[in-house]
């Protein structure tokens, strides 16, 4: 077991005794709230459960977000924030895009305003936790975030499953978060491992061919176990690929040269950097120091944000990657210029998919809570699992009720030579679009058994 699967196991075995006080108030409650004119007794037919209904009685709600501003998911995790940010915006002014997605949406959402609490996580589960529990005391939100590691992300599916809160991890590109770390209070709208090498394989295998030699480098926790099998997988038994080894290092890794001394004589002619945030910047710089770049030829199966930017063009160019979203969808998609207008406009850079996924995950609760007319959390999740289609920045989507996974599109790109840069952000170019439903798994196939409602 990795260092950060560890931590992962024990981030949610913090006390529940504050949460157990809140539930034991509330639920002798029996406070009556006014939503759009329309009275009912909070506790009066429902138990009390996690914040509810303490976390709704005021004229404000509060989503916690725990989420990475220092260490390798740094900038990865900044970007993601900043599209929370804007969706609370838009939710609390009525704006258009956000009333596409979530057209009951009214000034806030069922007459209360929306506001938002972040932490740094540092990408560490029992930072994640802790800083979540602490929003639960003081702000008794009524949703929780973050993730950018998935290792946060199973931990807080099952620190906010068991405190009853409804949580949405944002990033993670692990099969196991929807898969066998699934649970009833978890909903996830991003793609993830077997979404992406399900994408990304067809077009590796037309473009380069069968019976190829790869090289993983893999981040030693959940999202790099499962994304490097799912890859290695579907090229394996579509394509005759082999792997030659798989390098796994520690989240947070400096100097990579001993993975890739071992990688320079396996005899690979990919590398399949599975690494992510920095560590995929500096092991991608340090494979061309060596020389392997671009002797062999560079993949990320799953994209970095932020990625060509801090790398550099001159590894960036040609490499396939996949991705949840890439700016110049806006061309193709009129949600998706909206949304990348208004971010400009609020940050003066074009967004990354870190803050789409984001601001999507905010805009599609806003829409379940108001669609529901209750912030009463199974009635939310019921609203949910009904399965049905709703607006995306990429046309319409739908969620599994066996698995709680959002199908949606993924698609995929290839960096671009300087010469062929349009402006100073033009890294990319989408080179292919999967349906979800062609590159989703069976909601069983990886063990999902969502838990109670209560």
């Amino acid at each position: 077991m990795s260092k950060l699967e560890s931590e992962q196991e024990g981030a949610f075995a913090l006390s529940r005794r504050g949460a157990l006080k809140r539930g034991a108030q509330a639920a002798g409650a029996g406070v009556l709230a006014s939503v759009g004119g329309v009275q009912w007794a909070f506790a009066a037919d429902k138990p009390a459960m996690g914040t509810w209904p303490a976390g709704s009685q005021g004229d404000t709600v509060y989503i916690g977000a725990a989420v990475p501003l220092t260490g390798t998911y740094a900038v990865q995790g900044a970007d993601e924030l900043k599209g929370w940010e804007l969706a609370v915006e838009h939710m609390n002014t009525d704006h258009p895009l956000m009333k596409k997605i979530a057209p009951k949406i009214n000034k806030g959402v069922l007459g209360k305003k929306v506001a938002l609490v972040s932490a740094d996580s540092a990408a560490k589960p029992n930072q994640a936790v802790q800083s979540i529990q602490t929003f639960i005391n003081q702000n008794k939100i009524i949703l929780a975030t973050g993730s950018t590691s998935s290792a946060v992300a199973v931990a807080l599916n099952k620190f906010c499953d068991r405190e009853k809160l409804m949580y949405m991890p944002g990033i993670s590109g692990s099969n196991d978060t929807t898969g066998k770390d699934c649970v009833r209070y978890g909903f996830r709208q991003g793609y993830f491992g077997e979404m992406a090498a399900n994408s990304i394989g067809p077009i590796l295998v037309k473009t380069f061919g069968k019976n190829r030699k790869m090289a993983f480098m893999t981040p030693d926790y959940t999202y790099g176990h499962t994304t490097t099998a799912s890859t290695e997988k579907y090229l394996k038994e579509k394509g005759g690929w082999t792997t030659v080894t798989n390098q796994v290092s520690p989240l947070g890794t400096q100097d990579f040269s001993q993975y890739l001394t071992n990688i320079a004589n396996s005899g690979a002619e990919f590398l399949m950097n599975v690494n992510w945030g920095r560590d995929a910047v500096l092991s991608s710089q340090q494979a061309k120091q060596f020389g392997l770049l671009p002797k062999m030829t560079l993949v990320l199966p799953y994209q970095i944000p932020f990625f060509a930017k801090e790398a550099g063009v001159d590894i960036s160019e040609g490499v396939f990657a996949a991705t949840e979203f890439w700016w110049e969808l806006e061309d193709k998609y009129p949600m998706a210029k909206e949304f990348v207008d208004a971010f400009r406009k609020k940050y003066g850079y074009a967004p990354e998919w870190g803050a789409e996924n984001a601001y999507v995950s905010f805009a599609h609760w806003a829409r379940m809570v108001t669609e529901a007319g209750s912030f009463y959390p199974p009635d939310v999740i019921k609203q949910w699992e009904k399965g049905e289609k709703m607006p995306s920045l990429f046309g319409d989507v739908y969620y599994r009720p066996e698995d709680h996974q959002c199908v949606r599109p993924v698609f995929v790109v290839r960096g671009k030579a300087k010469k062929d840069m349009k402006n100073p952000e033009d890294f990319w170019t989408v080179v292919d679009t999967q349906k979800g439903e062609d590159v989703i798994q069976s909601p069983t196939a990886f063990g999902c058994k969502l838990g109670s409602y209560t």
